[in-house]
């Protein structure tokens, strides 16, 4: 009897689960129940080996500004993919680009304080000095262009196909005034130009 109470006693426990997950099964163990189905509800949004999510801000010559929304991360079979959840932006088209350092800090250009250069150049680890785009052989931080609706919000997924979770960081995620044509002609770097929105992943 005694033993039976006891074992009712643990798969109750089991059930009850624990670390954010919910298990069905018997045994207990790292609030996964072992041998059961575990759904994990990722209390509190932390990244993972494949999903985080990066907060975006404002940037200028001062500095990090407001905050402006989000950029969920997570790996497919398409490559790195990236949902903005962004407002307060310029309508239009915008280069969109993973830079090599993690900082949105400003920093010097050309003898001048200017937003967003602590974040060094787009993310080049093969050296390869080339700005072609999304899908092109050149900066494995070249991104699809974000667009922003009359309304200011960028609300869509993107896809860049030579990044995945892992990649990116101690990087930044950053957003700039102008479009970007996917090559260094007749302006180099797509013609993005400044920097208006960072978001830095630590």
């Amino acid at each position: 009897m005694l033993r039976n109470q006891l074992m009712v006693m643990v798969a109750l426990v089991g059930l009850c689960g624990c670390g954010g997950e919910v298990g069905i099964g018997v045994g207990i163990g790292g609030g996964s129940v072992g041998g059961g189905v575990g759904v994990s509800s990722n209390v509190g949004g932390g990244a993972s080996n494949s999903q985080m999510t990066v907060v975006v801000h404002k940037i200028d010559a001062s500095g990090v500004g407001a905050e402006i929304g989000t950029l969920m991360l997570s790996d497919s079979d398409r490559g790195l993919r990236i949902e903005a959840a962004l407002n307060g932006l310029p309508p239009g088209d915008h280069g969109f680009h993973l830079h090599e350092k993690g900082s949105c800090d400003a920093g010097e250009k050309d003898g001048k304080t200017a937003a967003g250069m602590a974040a060094g150049g787009h993310f080049d680890p093969g050296a390869t000095g080339k700005h072609l785009g999304p899908d092109g052989a050149g900066h494995k931080g070249d991104l699809p262009a974000l667009h922003v609706d009359a309304s200011g919000n960028a609300n869509g997924v993107v896809f860049a196909p030579h990044l995945k979770v892992a990649d990116v960081y101690g990087k930044t995620f950053m957003i700039h005034a102008n479009g970007d044509n996917y090559s260094d002609q007749p302006a180099p770097l797509g013609g993005g130009g400044p920097r208006i929105a960072c978001g830095a992943v630590h």
